[in-house]
């Protein structure tokens, strides 16, 4: 049985509201409310669907606002190269900084993707395991002389794009990348800190920081920074809280 998706009560702010006490809400699934907050998901194998999906986003949440960073939130077993490469360049080419986050398998090109983040800002959770390995290609030609021939050619181009992007961001030799690439090589997060693949582990940092850059409108200003996630008013124990 498929899980659900949950849905939240999301504030719509009204400019010059006489009544500040008629707050209009809307309903909303939990990936739109972390959208608003600039924070997106990756949590299956890569495809076009998803790959525009993430690309599209970035690119309208640069164009809303260019200065505020963006959270980019990994866990995936890989999927398709040329999916991959799309978020990558979408990512390379939005002005924020977009941070990377991986928590549980990151794998081929999701690892790929890892690394693509702002550097100082690419980080795992402490149980996270990476997984680089060669790119295939994504040719799905019917005349199998033709798909060999062009399967090597592409392979080829797509593992040297690879390559050239692990080389610059891990700071590896290229003969290194080159041989551990040959095979299935899994990473902890404490080996892929020291590989070069991400910069620190630990995002409790970041999920504070994303809290701070996005108080919800009813949020006490005041808040204790100490425990900046306290319990929920029992007053409104039938609606959401924001956390």
């Amino acid at each position: 049985m498929p899980v659900g998706i949950p849905r939240l009560p999301f504030v719509i702010v009204q400019e010059e509201e006489e009544d500040d006490d008629d707050d209009d809400y809307d309903w909303m699934d939990l990936y739109n409310v972390l959208y608003r907050s600039r924070t997106l998901f990756l949590g299956q194998e890569i495809d076009y669907e998803i790959a525009n999906h993430l690309a599209g986003l970035m690119i309208f949440l640069n164009i809303e606002d260019p200065t505020k960073d963006l959270y980019f939130f990994i866990n995936s077993p890989g999927g398709l190269a040329t999916a991959g490469l799309l978020i990558y360049d979408a990512m390379q080419l939005v002005k924020p900084d977009v941070y990377t986050l991986g928590l549980g398998l990151l794998a081929s090109m999701a690892s790929f993707l890892l690394v693509g983040g702002a550097i100082s800002k690419r980080l795992l959770t402490p149980h996270s395991r990476v997984m680089i390995h060669q790119p295939a290609s994504d040719y799905t030609g019917k005349d199998p002389a033709i798909e060999a021939i062009l399967d090597a050619e592409e392979v080829e181009q797509i593992r040297d794009m690879v390559i050239r992007v692990y080389v610059q961001r891990t700071q590896q030799p290229r003969e290194v990348i080159n041989d551990h690439l040959e095979r299935n090589l899994f990473m902890s997060a404490t080996e892929a800190k020291d590989y070069g693949l991400i910069d620190d582990i630990g995002v409790q940092d970041v999920l504070a920081r994303i809290r701070e850059q996005n108080p919800h409108p009813d949020s006490d200003p005041d808040l204790d920074e100490e425990n900046p996630y306290p319990e929920s008013d029992p007053d409104l124990d039938e609606e959401w809280q924001w956390i």
